[in-house]
């Protein structure tokens, strides 16, 4: 069975976020992701989880203006600085967690565009080397159009393709099923084929977002494909909760 990891984000949203480590660690999980923890002193996230036994698979680098709808600037021509600023400022969340994943967000723009793409991979490679002695991997992530309208990187193939050409030991994939089904489908095959450059997994039904198992894919079937391919990372459980998290638990206690 897979490692699976709560996001905190999104499950466990009845508690207060500093709560949600205890009662991730008390229904069952043993690591969390989350998307930002900068509203939070990180020391005190170090504390959550070593309290509560967890280990941090994931969280993001700062996006830029969540609130004005950024989505990462990493892809944005004049936003240089401001990008190198938010890579110096989640290495001492990484350094107080532990975490060694890191996802990226490009931010929204055309990948068909020169400069956005040179843009773009100026940046994966400062942050590949600014995280690589730390032991981090930088991923990134495809999203799809109907979640995320305008997304930069919304193709897996170019995600992949753009691995290979980088040749970046500690660039990797983030490999989410839900996305995967709504851009390109053909999970089972496309896993086998992305694997060796996947640093992390993540799962939601679909098309809803809720709970594995709930949707138009046999996630239960998904899970023992990866097992068999030898997949030894996390699983991070990027979902929304139908009703109360606690109570839509069922599949954790049945995988």
């Amino acid at each position: 069975m897979p490692k699976f990891a709560a996001n905190l984000s999104m499950m466990f949203t009845e508690w207060e976020f500093l709560d949600r480590f205890a009662a991730a660690a008390d229904n069952g999980f043993s690591a969390v992701e989350f998307l930002f923890p900068y509203d939070f002193d990180p020391d005190e996230i170090a504390r959550r989880l070593e309290g509560a036994g967890l280990t941090q698979a994931l969280f993001n680098l700062p996006p830029g203006d969540w609130s004005k709808g950024e989505r990462g600037i990493a892809s944005l021509p004049g936003r240089e600085a401001e990008f190198r600023a938010s890579v110096d400022k989640a290495l001492p969340y990484a350094a107080a967690t532990g975490v060694k994943r890191l996802h990226l967000m490009s931010g929204h723009g055309d990948r068909h565009d020169p400069k956005a793409v040179q843009t773009y991979v100026s940046a994966l490679r400062h942050a590949c080397a600014a995280t690589a002695p730390l032991g981090i991997d930088i991923l990134i992530e495809p999203i799809n159009g109907q979640d995320m309208p305008g997304y930069f990187l919304n193709d897996f193939p170019f995600a992949a393709e753009l691995i290979a050409t980088l040749g970046l030991p500690n660039l990797k994939l983030q490999y989410d099923i839900y996305h995967r089904q709504i851009l390109h489908g053909d999970v089972l095959k496309s896993l086998e084929a992305l694997l060796p450059v996947t640093g992390h997994v993540q799962v939601a039904s679909v098309p809803k977002r809720h709970e594995p198992g709930t949707g138009e894919l046999d996630d239960r079937r998904i899970f023992r494909h990866l097992d068999a391919l030898g997949y030894q990372g996390f699983v991070g459980c990027e979902y929304r909760p139908a009703a109360q998290t606690v109570d839509g638990l069922g599949w954790l206690r049945e995988v």
